[in-house]
């Protein structure tokens, strides 16, 4: 197989920071597609500054990106939780993050999945949240969510003969910014979320990350159209964020 390159959205911080970082470890080329550049260098690491809510802008990064590069991997990592009760929930955020979780996917699935099929080897995989299932204040976040699960699902249906696999990972709760953007770092809500998951602790960006490279491996074809809950045993009761 030739060079393995991925394509990793929002690889500057958190969990797409980790995944890139041991990716270009086991020798992928990585390009991280983000509102700013990763703040560490790899000689196989490139940046391409892009707003994924912009869907104009995102093609253009798709086209120039699908023109350069030969993509194996597409991870879509990027995410927005823009948290508001169902009384302040507005239709504006819905388009912004269906824009951002959805709409950027499928513009860059379009424009990486040509040279996918022609080589017949792929990997496609979101990072989604176990929000999909219902979390308070998560009306946009949650439906967008839960809508890429449905989204990835049709893929892997149209895209398996191609030997092109779509999976989700549906983390939650994890230690990054955007959970300490809802949850005080170090607080006592934080130390009381930790106990009530069935595993007594929240997630790291690593547990997150074992899963994405789990479905981004190549040998792992035979998988696909899958969501995989890694949140510490939240999916299988009601944990409150």
């Amino acid at each position: 197989m030739s060079k393995l390159c991925a394509v990793i959205t929002g690889a500057s911080s958190g969990i797409g920071k980790d995944l890139a970082l041991r990716m270009l470890k086991q020798g992928y080329e990585v390009i991280n597609v983000s509102r700013r550049d990763a703040d560490y260098y790899h000689d196989n690491l490139s940046n391409v500054s892009c707003d994924l809510t912009d869907a104009q802008a995102t093609k253009k990064a798709a086209k120039t990106i699908s023109t350069q590069h030969k993509v194996t991997h597409f991870i879509h990592n990027a995410g927005m939780i823009l948290p508001n009760l169902l009384e302040d929930a507005s239709h504006e955020d819905i388009l912004k993050l269906s824009q951002l979780h959805a709409g950027a996917a499928l513009i860059f699935v379009q424009a990486f999945t040509p040279s996918m099929k022609k080589s017949g080897f792929g990997r496609i995989v979101f990072n989604s949240s176990r929000a999909a299932m219902g979390v308070p204040t998560r009306t946009a976040y949650s439906f967008t969510k839960a809508g890429i699960h449905g989204m990835a699902r049709t893929w892997a249906l149209e895209l398996a003969p191609h030997g092109i696999t779509v999976n989700c990972v549906a983390p939650g709760p994890i230690l990054t910014d955007n959970f300490w953007d809802i949850v005080d770092k170090g607080s006592e809500r934080e130390q009381k979320l930790a106990q009530s998951l069935p595993v007594r602790r929240l997630g790291t960006p690593e547990d997150v990350s074992n899963a994405l490279l789990f479905f981004c491996a190549p040998g792992n074809g035979f998988v696909t159209g899958q969501t995989l809950y890694v949140c510490g045993g939240a999916s299988i009761g009601g944990v409150t964020i």
